[in-house]
């Protein structure tokens, strides 16, 4: 099976099913999600537009949720290619691995503070790209500054932080532990984001 096989065949959840367990932990633990729904597909492509999928091979999303865009990385990423979902919400785990069948997946049910460890364990050492949608502005100062300095030291020197936010909160906490940090909008997602993407 070539590339371009692969990649049409784009594993989806069912959208029925992805909206009732993102709405239920929304109003479980709304400071985690966010949103009450899940990305958009404008928010979806200008994010992942950023990647240069010819060349990643290691990938890792933190706080997949649902798989909205896990499922999208997967339809773009590379046969070879690796994808870890960092998740800390046990359903979420759960339906992503019962959903996403793909072998290049590795959906992991920990904290993105440990990502060095959770790389290692599948004997990967860095990542070309990370992915998140974590709510970095709800966080403790001191939680988000240790989650992207851990994140800067599994990137690759080519590699690349993007993250989307749904308040500028974050940037400081950005501009402290990246050489270079580029700012875009996508207005059309509920709520509108920003987007960072972010070089070591």
């Amino acid at each position: 099976m070539d590339f371009q096989e692969r990649t049409s065949q784009k594993p989806v959840p069912t959208q029925r099913r992805q909206l009732s367990l993102f709405a239920r932990n929304f109003f479980k633990h709304p400071r985690m999600l966010g949103s009450i729904i899940p990305s958009s597909p404008f928010l979806v492509r200008r994010l992942l537009d950023q990647v240069d999928w010819e060349r990643a091979r290691v990938i890792v999303e933190y706080g997949p949720g649902v798989g909205t865009i896990t499922s999208e990385i997967l339809h773009r990423m590379h046969p070879e290619a690796v994808l870890v979902a960092v998740e800390t919400n046990q359903d979420f785990v759960a339906f992503l691995r019962d959903a996403l069948p793909d072998p290049r997946l590795h959906v992991v049910h920990g904290s993105a503070v440990e990502v060095q460890d959770t790389l290692l364990d599948r004997e990967l050492e860095i990542a070309d790209y990370v992915i998140a949608g974590i709510p970095f502005s709800t966080m403790p100062e001191s939680q988000c500054e240790t989650v992207l300095r851990a994140t800067h030291q599994v990137l690759a020197p080519s590699g690349a932080l993007l993250i989307y936010q749904f308040s500028p909160k974050v940037l400081p906490h950005l501009q402290r532990v990246f050489s270079e940090v580029r700012r875009s909008f996508e207005p059309f997602n509920v709520l509108p984001a920003q987007l960072y993407y972010c070089v070591p």
